[in-house]
């Protein structure tokens, strides 16, 4: 076939493997998509194996899809007509309707959503009298879905803490209705068939035996209840064909389990393992950098990544004075590059840890007028929590706002149903004022004229929500708008609230409103007004959209991609690695895959970005510099040294910034205004000063020095201690 004389020779020797367990450790970039394909192809061409003797499976629908349009355009439809191909939950849909007289389900049984599953868990929190605000349903349930990945099952739960107790009880009732509602979640399509093949072996042999191949994408993404399906599905042929890297196994908290590379070689000891190590897509010097990186992880196998395409440009590292000139290095370099024509928009990406980090990216873009693209998350002004602490803000502001007080009188839950609201906009309507006029009125209880119009069940959520709603505002006048923030944020105990499935995204989420307060803690010496009005514009422009314009995603939502121009900002220790890894050394070997992920998304050009201070304008933070990039040889960087101190050689590199024979006029900006040499900031402030803050108070001046073009002060204030603040801007009194 010709599409064997096409592979190198590692790709070849995998995808003409002999019979038996074969492990192929397929570094990024290497065609692992193309091997697998081409050895589904082989296996049937060459090989004689019948297409229903072939299992493939992979994670997503899309993958799925991907493989199958890869076979069919080396052989005919007819050729590969009834290959099982597909994800793991769509394949053990399939064989549990077929073996359905094993399970306690018929054979119609329905696969309930996330919905319906949170649904049923909190019926039954309530049912079993339990604290819902203690024990919340999302992370009772998440708590259950690990158990199940890891094939434990209601009854075998261990028990080492209350909490344990009642998630326990709640997971075995829970299993129960399920049953009595002949349904599945999500989990069970996986446990139901790993138990299936385990207990019983007419089936385990009779589903063993059809599948002479079995081959597996992603193998380093798998967890406990797919490595045993895989492992039962091959037990009787032995032809197993696992495709992954163990250097980016980034889904630890999803499940993911690297262990299982390790149980692969024990489960199949006459394995072969073959190394893909040709990389296609970088050149060299971007993989030298991501080989530094991961070869200092430990318990790893080894692997050396090449590439043909030489040694490429450096890596530049940029250490920028504070976030706000990270993000605009970050737009303004590909504003450069596209001008210049050496790169698309669409070539370009900018990856960070979390999605917080996203804000002050995306409004770097929207000042500069140009499109971007925002993968795996909403635009940060559209994201659920930033939009609810918005909305408690402008009803605060305006309590006549009925899109404020529509969005968040029932957030967090405070028993106002559709009907109370219902009634509320009538009795408004009547008196001829505002919803939210009426919420301030019953925060006098009985007293209020309007509190009969209501039932005592209905009545009282409505009055403590007008009273806190009273209190709010009567504090506005003499609280900053951060102040403001964070008694709200503390009344509605929204940190609970958002938080409570304990898991990576509900982190995010409260990472997310920490960024918003950052923006409030800029607005400390203005106006209320003003904070909500920038919001407004900053909001309204974030239509800007273009299919061809620079990526913003996570490092987690960039592993698969590849693009021309990578930017990895945010290289601070505490972002990357995450501080949550500081004390879990297995958290913080995961960080280290992430970064060797996010590095090995870049084709030609890497830039590699952190902030010498980070925080809202007038009280920012020191960071110290990520340990991980001890790791990356220096001889392959250029740009700012480690030290923080500022290469001249960037400011030539932009001479020929926005000049006017570019072909892309929108990604064209002005050149920046040539100005005299900044004078070197004097310092005013010394150890044992006393000061004065507008919103602070008192203090004493513990430490001071010059940073950048800024005075850094540390003051151990009297009402909030400890702070760190930019001297041009916390508008400090000497005392």
């Amino acid at each position: 076939m010709d599409f064997i004389n096409k592979l190198n020779p590692q790709q070849r020797k995998a995808v003409t493997a002999a019979d038996g367990p074969v492990l192929v450790v397929a570094g990024p970039g290497s065609g692992k998509t193309r091997v697998l394909t081409q050895r589904i192809a082989y296996l049937i061409a060459n090989e004689g194996v019948r297409p229903w003797q072939i299992l493939a499976v992979t994670f997503t629908n899309k993958a799925a899809r991907e493989m199958d349009q890869r076979v069919k355009s080396m052989l005919t439809d007819q050729a590969t007509d009834g290959i099982m191909l597909g994800t793991f939950h769509s394949i053990c849909a399939r064989i549990l309707r077929r073996e359905v007289e094993h399970l306690p389900l018929t054979s119609n049984f329905v696969i309930f959503d996330s919905d319906d599953q949170e649904r049923i868990v909190k019926s039954i929190i309530k049912e079993l009298n339990l604290n819902d605000k203690l024990y919340r349903a999302v992370s009772i349930h998440a708590a259950i879905s690990r158990a199940k990945n890891e094939l434990i099952g209601p009854e075998e739960y261990p028990i080492n803490t209350y909490r344990d107790e009642v998630v326990k009880r709640v997971y075995i009732e829970y299993q129960k209705r399920l049953i009595a509602s002949n349904a599945v979640d999500f989990d069970d399509l996986l446990v139901y068939t790993a138990r299936l093949l385990e207990d019983e072996p007419s089936v385990r042999d009779k589903y063993a035996q059809r599948f002479r191949h079995v081959l597996v994408d992603e193998f380093q993404d798998t967890n406990l209840a797919q490595y045993i399906l895989i492992k039962h599905l091959a037990s009787a042929h032995k032809n197993v064909f696992c495709v992954g890297d163990p250097d980016q196994s980034v889904y630890l908290w999803r499940g993911a389990d690297y262990r299982n590379v390790q149980r692969f070689e024990e489960d199949f000891p006459e394995a072969q393992t073959i190394l893909l190590e040709q990389n296609y897509r970088s050149h060299q010097n971007i993989l030298d950098a991501a080989m530094g990186v991961i070869d200092r992880a430990s318990n790893r196998r080894k692997k050396k990544l090449f590439s043909d395409r030489g040694a490429g440009e450096k890596i530049l590292f940029h250490e920028a004075y504070n976030d706000y000139d990270e993000a605009s290095f970050v737009v303004n370099t590909i504003a450069e590059l596209v001008a210049s024509r050496k790169f698309e928009p669409g070539d370009c990406a900018v990856m960070y840890r979390t999605n917080a980090m996203s804000r002050l990216i995306e409004e770097a873009f929207l000042q500069a007028r140009l499109p971007y693209r925002l993968v795996g998350a909403q635009r940060f002004y559209g994201r659920r929590e930033v939009k609810d602490v918005i909305a408690f803000i402008r009803l605060v502001h305006n309590p006549a706002d009925e899109a404020a007080l529509g969005r968040i009188i029932n957030v967090p839950p405070r028993g106002i149903g559709d009907k109370t609201l219902t009634t509320l906009h009538l009795v408004a309507n009547q008196a001829n004022t505002s919803a939210g006029a009426i919420l301030l009125d019953l925060a006098r209880g009985a007293e209020s004229p309007y509190y009969k119009s209501f039932t005592g069940r209905a009545a009282l959520p409505l009055a403590d929500f007008g009273g806190m709603l009273a209190n709010w505002r009567a504090l506005a006048p003499t609280f900053t708008t951060v102040e403001l923030f964070d008694r709200i944020v503390k009344d509605i105990n929204y940190k609970e609230f958002i938080t409570e499935d304990e898991t990576e995204e509900s982190t995010e989420r409260w990472e997310n409103v920490l960024e918003l307060k950052r923006l409030a803690l800029e607005y400390s010496q203005r106006t209320l007004d003003e904070f909500l009005e920038n919001i407004a514009l900053v909001a309204d422009q974030d239509t800007i959209t273009d299919a061809n314009a620079p990526t913003l995603l996570t490092l987690h939502a960039a592993k698969g991609l590849e693009f021309g121009a990578v930017f990895i900002v945010g290289l601070d220790d505490g972002i990357i690695p995450h501080s949550r890894s500081f004390d879990e050394p297995a958290q913080m070997e995961e960080e280290r895959r992430l970064f060797y992920v996010g590095i090995t998304r870049a084709k030609d050009r890497l830039y590699l970005l952190r902030a010498i201070q980070r925080g809202g304008r007038g009280m920012s933070e020191e960071t110290y510099p990520s340990r991980f990039l001890e790791d990356v040889p220096a001889n392959l960087l250029v740009g700012k040294t480690r030290t923080g101190r500022p290469a001249t050689s960037f400011s030539s590199s932009r001479s020929s910034y926005g000049s006017p024979n570019t072909s892309n006029s929108s990604w064209t900006l002005p050149p920046p205004p040539r100005s005299a040499p900044v004078a070197q900031p004097i310092s005013k402030f010394k150890s044992g000063d006393r000061v004065k803050h507008p919103s602070f108070g008192e203090g004493t001046v513990l430490e001071s020095k010059i940073l950048g073009a800024d005075e850094t002060v540390v003051i151990e204030f009297k009402s909030v201690g400890l702070k760190r603040l930019d001297a041009s801007l916390a508008k400090l009194e000497i005392i």
